[in-house]
């Protein structure tokens, strides 16, 4: 259900999600775009929202090329109904947006999470038919005390990227090596050098190595 136009590019959205509406917004892409997209914020226990500033650069280089980009908010975060649910019922939130892209566009999809919404994300959207590829920004293993499994990657065929910081504190290198090398192809890990988990001061790169990817995994993408 849509709520108002913020701007001419920009849709406040209503999504009907298993724990209530979800607040979201759609950034508008070009009418005949061969894809669309889904971009899910970092832990919300941290203060991630849709409007983190890796989840906006995420967007901002996917809307660059024409895709319309969704982002939302999970439940219990920002003006969401529901409760945190330590990433269970957040699957379920991820379900409602793809199938709210799905029931709107009518066209595949493109998946991207920064840090807890990676996990939470690529756990919903592996095996999805619609979902064509799927982008892992920041993909944390051990943060604040919360462990990360990724043994579902073994079954994850869709065209898959992953982009961390070489000084990542919440995914060391070694260890994210070994979980991208367990995955099956097709796969691309991107090193961004002297990043850590936030990418501060590196959005620029990481925008450029979405946007080179896709360009080449997709090149139809307009």
């Amino acid at each position: 259900m849509e709520n108002a136009t913020l701007s001419p590019s920009i849709r406040s959205i209503h999504l009907e999600g298993p724990a209530g509406t979800l607040e979201a917004l759609l950034n508008t892409g070009d009418s005949d775009a061969a894809y669309t997209a889904l971009v899910c914020h970092p832990h919300p226990m941290g203060g991630g929202t849709m409007h983190n500033k890796v989840v906006y650069h995420a967007m901002k280089a996917l809307n660059g090329l024409g895709i319309p980009v969704l982002r939302f908010n999970f439940r219990g975060t920002g003006r969401s109904a529901g409760a945190h649910d330590d990433g269970r019922g957040e699957q379920d939130d991820v379900r409602a947006a793809l199938q709210w892209l799905s029931d709107e566009f009518k066209r595949p999809i493109m998946f991207a999470g920064f840090s807890f919404g990676a996990n939470v994300g690529m756990r919903a959207c592996c095996g999805d038919p619609r979902v064509i590829g799927l982008i892992a920004l920041g993909l944390p293993v051990e943060a604040e005390g919360r462990t990360y499994d990724y043994g579902y990657l073994a079954a994850c065929t869709q065209p898959k990227l992953f982009i961390s910081g070489d000084r990542d504190q919440y995914g060391p290198v070694d260890e994210v090596e070994a979980i991208v090398a367990a995955a099956p192809e097709p796969k691309q890990l991107i090193w961004i050098p002297d990043a850590d988990h936030f990418f501060a001061g590196q959005l620029a790169a990481v925008q450029a190595g979405i946007v080179e990817w896709v360009g080449r995994q997709f090149p139809t993408h307009k």
